[in-house]
C-alpha cells in the first residue's frame, strides 16, 4: 500500500507502470501514495484534488490512490488538511528529514503518537528507519487503541539507504506488536516499478522474531480491508 511514481518527483515509473508491475505480480490491490508537497519537487495540492480522473481498476489490478502525508515536528503537525485528505482513498503519513523539526526523544514520541490518533492517518509509514529518536512502546500501544497500522519497511532496510538504526528498531516493533498482539502491514517504499511488493528484507525480521503471520493485515485483501481505520 505504500509505493511512489514520478509524480513525487524523486520516483522512476508512472502511475500506470506500477499498476501493470503489480498485476504481474499477481497483486490484487495496490496502493500508490504520492509525497504531500513538504518534500522538495514533489506533487502540488492539486494532484490530489484531480485523482478522480484515474480509472480505480487498471491492467486487472484494484488501485487505491492516496498520499504519504508529511509528519512535520515533534507537535504532530502534519502538511495536509482534511479538506485533501478526505479525496484520498488511502492515507500515510512518515518522518521524513527533509521537513522534519527534530525534538527531543520524548517530544518526537508525543508527536508521532499524536499523528497516530488523528482521525484521518490509517498507516504510519517507515516509524523504525532511524530519522527520528523515537519511544515505540508508546505508539505500539496507541496503534492498538486507534486502529492506525504501524508500517514494516523494506526500504528502509536497503544496505544502499545506509540507516544504521533501521533493522534494530524494526525487530523492536514487531516484538513490541507481538507482545501486545497489534498488527502491522508490510510495505515495498518502492519508487521504481521493479520494487512493487519487494519484501526481501522484512523476511529475516520476521522469522527472527517469530513474528505471527495472522498479525500482518496485507497478507490477503479481505483481511487488509477489515483492518483498515475507516473514515
Amino acid at each position: 500500500m505504500h509505493t511512489h511514481t514520478i509524480a513525487s518527483g524523486h520516483a522512476y515509473s508512472t502511475l500506470q507502470e506500477m499498476a501493470k508491475a503489480g498485476a504481474e505480480k499477481g497483486l490484487k490491490l495496490l496502493g500508490i501514495t504520492e509525497h504531500t508537497p513538504g518534500i522538495p519537487g514533489t506533487c502540488d495540492p492539486i494532484y490530489f484534488r484531480n485523482l478522480h480522473v484515474v480509472p480505480r481498476q487498471m491492467y486487472g489490478i484494484e488501485l487505491m490512490l492516496g498520499a504519504e502525508i508529511n509528519i512535520l515536528d515533534a507537535k504532530g503537525n502534519i502538511d495536509a488538511d482534511e479538506e485533501l485528505m478526505r479525496r484520498l482513498d488511502i492515507r500515510i503519513a512518515g518522518i521524513h528529514l527533509l521537513c522534519y523539526e527534530h525534538g527531543t526523544r520524548e517530544e518526537n514520541t508525543y508527536g508521532m503518537v499524536k499523528v497516530i490518533r488523528h482521525p484521518y492517518i490509517q498507516i504510519i509509514s517507515h516509524p523504525g528507519d532511524g530519522t527520528a529518536q523515537l519511544d515505540f512502546e508508546p505508539m505500539v500501544l496507541a496503534s492498538k487503541e486507534c486502529g492506525t497500522l504501524l508500517e514494516i519497511n523494506n526500504s528502509s532496510l536497503k544496505p544502499t539507504r545506509n540507516k544504521v538504526d533501521a533493522r534494530n528498531n524494526n525487530l523492536e516493533i514487531l516484538r513490541l506488536c507481538k507482545h501486545y498482539e497489534v498488527p502491522v502491514i508490510l510495505g515495498s517504499d518502492a519508487h521504481i516499478s521493479f520494487d512493487v511488493a519487494n519484501y526481501e528484507y522484512l523476511y529475516p525480521l520476521l522469522q527472527k522474531t517469530e513474528f505471527p503471520e495472522e498479525l500482518i493485515v496485507n497478507r490477503s485483501v479481505e483481511v487488509f480491508r477489515n483492518c483498515l481505520k475507516k473514515i
